[in-house]
């Protein structure tokens, strides 16, 4: 990875990897169930995790936890009925956002995105922040496979599926692996050397305009 670690921006440049788990009742889009983030950041030529965040949300009194949900998250109803409430939790993690700039990184980034963009009034910074989509980046690394499903990639990387599969931090931390093998893999190909090169090939941009700095918030992440 040293041709990235040696582009300033990438290096100046905290890369969140975040996953939503989420309920989508009919005719309704996703409400979040669950957020996890790690924070990524250069240090002697790697990336190394800074910091991360975890929690559960409550959904809405009437979007309930189907037995479907809680076979494929292992998330129960009773698990989410002292949560607090999605809004509430997603401002915690965008008050640890202050030390701009950033990268939010997904698996399919889009439906990050969407649902980032429905909360924005709660996460002004999340909403304002780039993505890259792990997604786009494999498809760039290793063209012609059958799947880019995230089992499939972590399948052809031999990085071990979590125990924990589909609940938000274990899908972030494969993730996160799977980021640094797509970006070193990316290096030793040529594809890319700048974080420019790397928004290119799998960038997404915000739709919100950044928030105004607040100069006296601590920086966490």
């Amino acid at each position: 990875m040293a041709a990235l670690t040696d582009d300033p921006r990438f290096a100046a440049t905290t890369f969140v990897v975040i996953d939503f788990e989420g309920l989508t009742p009919a005719g309704r889009p996703a409400e979040p169930i669950e957020v996890a983030a790690l924070a990524l950041c250069t240090r002697d030529g790697r990336l190394v995790e800074t910091g991360r965040f975890e929690d559960l949300m409550r959904p809405p009194a009437d979007v309930p936890v189907t037995a479907r949900d809680v076979q494929l998250k292992g998330i129960t109803q009773r698990m989410l009925t002292s949560a607090a409430p999605a809004a509430e939790v997603i401002a915690q993690l965008e008050a640890r956002l202050t030390t701009p700039p950033y990268r939010l990184v997904a698996h399919h980034a889009s439906a990050e995105a969407r649902l980032i963009a429905r909360q924005s009034e709660h996460c002004p910074v999340l909403a304002a922040t780039p993505l890259l989509d792990t997604l786009r980046l494999a498809k760039a690394v290793v063209p012609g496979l059958g799947s880019y499903g995230l089992d499939s990639l972590l399948g052809h990387y031999g990085i071990p599926k979590p125990a924990g599969r589909h609940r938000a931090m274990p899908d972030v931390e494969v993730t996160a692996q799977l980021l640094i093998r797509l970006l070193d893999d990316g290096c030793a190909g040529g594809r890319w050397s700048t974080l420019l090169e790397l928004d290119m090939a799998a960038g997404l941009q915000p739709t919100q305009p950044p928030p105004a700095p607040d100069a006296e918030q601590e920086a966490l992440f």
